[in-house]
């Protein structure tokens, strides 16, 4: 049997029955993207040679960071794990040693700041405006903020209990991430105005589209939030900007200064509510 057929016969198919679907999805783009057409070699063959080459041929055609290349020895890596598991082989994993190709450097991330996001609650409408700020100072990922419940919101902490994944309901990404996440007070403040504006709901999702769906983020991003941001000259880092500054921002030790307290007082300041079509 070739590495080929293996993948796409037993492999995916295991990943698709017991990994997240959004894991999945992302594995088969991958795969199909990158080292399937490379992959017609027998299984029980390929040698460490073998997986270099592969990388080597994906990073001269494709140009990709050493961060990409890594994940996709880690994907190929994972198939020999499994093959070794099912009895298929009985050698070593030979992608284990494997080195990476040269290849250009991942990208910088940026992390925003107290004053960046408080200069986006600043001009952005609701419920982008309170969307933004439970990105910014709860620390969900973007999945956990689409399934947030008022019925898990006691004004002090929320409750992680699912996720969305485009229109796939899901348990949170880790054992961890179900559980209630605090919320600072300023924050509280703004949930509380979003509830009212919302018709004092008791359950239900906390941003949902007018379709009564999970709202699309990406679409709320592209369409209010991106245009906001740039004209008031605030960069658009994507969602997880938020989660990587979260720390720094809410650092218990942290001295704030004159300008620092009102820029979390403008967390308690929503604008009037939009009127786009965000739907799933």
């Amino acid at each position: 049997m070739t590495l080929l057929r293996f993948t796409e016969d037993r492999y995916l198919r295991f990943v698709e029955e017991h990994k997240r679907i959004s894991t999945f999805r992302g594995y088969r783009n991958m795969w199909k993207r990158y080292p399937k057409p490379r992959c017609n070699i027998m299984l029980r063959e390929f040698r460490t040679v073998d997986g270099e080459r592969i990388l080597v041929s994906i990073a001269k055609e494709h140009n990709l960071t050493s961060t990409t290349l890594a994940h996709i020895k880690a994907f190929l890596s994972g198939i020999f794990r499994f093959a070794k598991r099912q009895g298929v082989i009985n050698s070593e994993n030979p992608v284990r040693d494997v080195v990476l190709p040269k290849s250009k450097p991942a990208g910088e991330t940026h992390a925003y700041s107290l004053e960046e996001i408080a200069q986006m609650l600043k001009v952005l409408p609701e419920p982008a405006s309170t969307i933004v700020a439970v990105a910014a100072f709860a620390g969900v990922r973007k999945g956990e903020l689409r399934g947030l419940l008022w019925e898990n919101y006691d004004g002090v902490q929320v409750l992680i209990s699912q996720s969305f994944w485009r229109g796939h309901l899901l348990e949170p990404k880790t054992r961890q991430s179900k559980a209630p996440v605090a919320v600072i007070a300023h924050l509280a403040q703004r949930l509380d105005c979003h509830r009212i504006l919302a018709g004092s709901p008791a359950n239900g999702l906390m941003f949902p589209s007018p379709a009564g769906k999970p709202i699309n983020l990406d679409t709320l991003a592209a369409d209010v939030i991106v245009p906001a941001v740039n004209k008031a000259g605030v960069p658009w880092h994507g969602w997880h900007a938020f989660r990587r500054g979260l720390a720094t921002n809410l650092r218990p030790s942290r001295s704030f200064r004159q300008d620092d307290t009102e820029n979390l007082a403008a967390l308690q300041r929503p604008k009037r509510p939009i009127r786009k079509r965000l739907q799933q």
